[in-house]
C-alpha cells in the first residue's frame, strides 16, 4: 500500500506546484524589455494580430503566456546612416501603431507607469517603444524630440556599431584601434543630459565599457539594460561585467536578462561557428530570399530543428544568469529581456512568449519568493520607468 501511496502523493505535490507557479505568473505583471519582431515583421509582412507558425511572438501566442507589458525593438543596423536610419526607425513605428489600430481590443501604446497600470487592468498589451541605436537619431537632438514624441520610452545609445557620439562593446573590444575616440563625446554627453531631462531611459545593453563609464557618470536617471546577461558566466564582450552590474544597482537602475544562448552559453558560439560552416549553402540562399542575415539564420535553425536544438543549453543555465545577478545587485535591479526574434537561438523549453511561465516555476523551484518573482516578471520595470518619467 505505501509504495502506491508514495507516486500519488508526488504526482500530487506536483501538480500543486503546478497550480501555484501558473495563479503567480498569471497574477504578476510580466514585463519583456526586448522583442524585435517589428524589424521581421517588415521583411516577412507577418499579422502580429494572428497566431503565427514562425517567429517567437505574436499577440495569441503573448495572451496565453501572460505578457502583459512589451517594449518593442525599433532596430536597424549600422549600414543605415544619416538620411536612412531615421527614417527607417518610424517605418517600424509606423508599422507598431498599425498593429495597435488594427488590434484595439488587444493592445494599446503606453508612455508612463499609469498608462500602463490602465492598460493591465483592461487586460490590454501595454506596448512600449524601445530604439536600439543610437545612429538613428542621426546626430539630431530634434530626432529625439520626434521619436520622444512618438513613444520612446529607451534608448540604446549604441547598437554593435559605434555612432559620432558613442562607442560600442563590438568596437571598443575588436576595432579599438581605428577609433577615433572611445566613449561619449560631448555631444554624446548632451544627449545623455537630454534624454534625462526627458524622461527617457538610458539603455546600455550595447555600449562598451568607456561608453557606459561616462554615462554613469553624466546620468541623474536611473539606467537600464535592456537585454544583456552576466559576464562572469559567459565572458561575451555584450554581457556585463561585476562592476557594471553594481554599477547599475548603485544607481537604482535595472538589468534585464537576455535569452540569446550566446550570452548564457560560453561554448554555443564554437558550436554555433561550426554548424554555420556545415549549412553555409542553405545559409547563403535564405539570405538572398530575406535579405537579411538574422533572419535567415533563424529560418535556417527552423529547417535543421533537430541539429539546431543540439547546440540549445538548458533552461537552468538562464535561471542560474538571473540568480547571480540577484545575489550580486539585488532582487530589485533585475528583470526579464528576451530577445525573442532577435536571435536564432534560445534555451531548450524557450520557444516562444507562450513559455514565459516556465521562468517563473524554475524561479519559484530555487526557493524565490511570490513578492521577489513580481519584482523580476515586472515590478522593476515598472519602477524604473516611473522614476525615469518622474511620477
Amino acid at each position: 500500500m505505501k509504495k502506491l501511496l508514495l507516486p500519488l502523493l508526488l504526482c500530487s505535490a506536483f501538480r500543486l506546484f503546478a497550480q501555484n507557479a501558473e495563479r503567480i505568473h498569471q497574477k504578476a505583471i510580466l514585463v519583456d524589455t526586448h522583442n524585435d519582431a517589428l524589424s521581421n515583421e517588415l521583411i516577412t509582412k507577418a499579422d502580429l494580430g494572428k497566431r503565427q507558425r514562425e517567429g517567437n511572438f505574436d499577440l495569441i501566442r503573448a495572451k496565453e503566456g501572460g505578457l502583459d507589458v512589451q517594449v518593442f525593438s525599433v532596430w536597424c543596423s549600422g549600414q543605415y546612416g544619416n538620411g536612412t536610419a531615421y527614417a527607417y526607425a518610424n517605418r517600424e513605428i509606423d508599422s507598431l501603431y498599425a498593429l495597435i489600430n488594427r488590434n484595439p481590443d488587444k493592445m494599446m501604446m503606453v508612455r508612463t507607469g499609469k498608462e500602463l497600470k490602465k492598460a493591465v487592468k483592461q487586460d490590454k498589451l501595454a506596448a512600449l517603444i524601445g530604439v536600439e541605436g543610437g545612429h538613428m537619431i542621426e546626430d539630431r537632438m530634434d530626432y529625439i524630440d520626434s521619436l520622444y514624441n512618438r513613444g520612446m520610452s529607451y534608448l540604446t545609445l549604441t547598437w554593435n556599431n559605434s555612432n559620432s557620439w558613442a562607442t560600442s562593446a563590438t568596437d571598443e573590444v575588436l576595432h579599438s584601434d581605428s577609433l577615433q575616440h572611445k566613449g561619449l563625446t560631448d555631444f554624446g554627453k548632451q544627449v545623455v543630459r537630454h534624454l534625462n531631462e526627458l524622461g527617457v531611459m538610458i539603455d546600455l545593453s550595447h555600449p562598451g565599457e568607456q561608453t557606459f563609464n561616462d554615462v554613469m557618470a553624466v546620468t541623474t536617471k536611473p539606467v537600464i539594460a535592456s537585454h544583456s546577461c552576466a559576464y562572469a558566466l559567459d565572458p561575451h564582450r555584450r554581457n556585463l561585467k561585476d562592476y557594471q552590474l553594481k554599477a547599475i544597482a548603485k544607481n537604482g537602475g535595472v538589468v534585464f536578462v537576455n535569452f540569446y544562448s550566446g550570452f548564457l552559453d560560453s561554448t554555443y558560439f564554437d558550436k554555433h561557428e561550426a554548424y554555420l560552416t556545415k549549412h553555409k549553402t542553405q545559409l547563403d540562399s535564405l539570405i538572398k530570399i530575406y535579405n537579411d542575415y538574422d533572419l535567415a539564420s533563424i529560418r535556417l535553425n527552423a529547417i535543421n530543428k533537430a541539429e539546431a536544438d543540439e547546440m540549445r543549453p538548458p533552461l537552468s543555465l538562464l535561471i542560474k544568469h538571473i540568480d547571480y545577478m540577484v545575489k550580486l545587485m539585488g532582487v530589485d535591479h533585475v528583470g526579464i529581456g528576451s530577445d525573442f526574434d532577435g536571435a536564432e537561438s534560445y534555451p531548450l523549453g524557450l520557444d516562444s512568449v507562450t513559455d514565459y511561465p516556465k521562468v517563473t516555476a524554475e524561479l519559484l523551484k530555487i526557493g524565490y519568493s511570490k513578492k521577489d518573482i513580481n519584482k523580476i516578471l515586472g515590478g522593476n520595470f515598472i519602477r524604473v520607468l516611473k522614476e525615469n518619467k518622474g511620477e
